[in-house]
């Protein structure tokens, strides 16, 4: 319920006449929630706007971190951030993933798969993390551990994994 989110963080926000520090989570959730309804600009703007009141967050520096490399925009800056988010939770499999995935889309496999197997180690039971492992392996010539990877991905399962497409990866990669 996206949608009804942004009408009620919206009507939150508009009441304050000034942000305070305890308003970045307000604009971090209705950014979560533009982004989620494929209002991107507005999404953008409110994440910033939250980065500005608290820059040293490690979600909110993930979260636009990963979503500028996921639409192919502001590589360097979103690894700065995304290394940054990683500094300030190291034990975090999700964080760790994102710098590893970025990493990848840059064509930056060994650091990624340094990153991605940290990532699975931390999140061994995240089938999404598990498929970016298996892609990086991949990428470097790795074809049975990716295989593996890819298998157990589906093996995990959850809402993100498209069993059909990581099996057509092991055969027709």
């Amino acid at each position: 319920q996206f949608d009804q989110s942004v009408v009620y963080y919206s009507a939150v926000l508009d009441d304050k006449p000034k942000l305070g520090n305890g308003d970045w989570f307000l604009l971090f959730s209705r950014g979560i929630a533009y982004e989620q309804t494929n209002q991107w600009d507005k999404a953008e703007a409110d994440f910033l706007k939250a980065l500005s009141i608290r820059p040293n967050d490690p979600q909110l520096l993930n979260y636009l971190g990963y979503s500028w490399i996921d639409r192919g925009m502001n590589y360097e800056k979103a690894r700065e951030m995304l290394e940054k988010a990683v500094e300030l939770r190291p034990e975090d499999g999700f964080i760790v993933d994102s710098l590893g995935w970025a990493e990848s889309l840059l064509g930056n496999y060994e650091t990624a798969l340094r990153h991605l197997q940290k990532a699975v180690q931390l999140e061994p039971g995240d089938a999404t993390l598990n498929e970016h492992l298996g892609d990086v392996l991949w990428q470097l010539g790795r074809q049975r551990e990716a295989r593996f990877q890819w298998q157990h991905a589906i093996d995990l399962g959850g809402d993100d994994i498209d069993p059909e497409a990581l099996r057509l990866k092991g055969l027709l990669g």
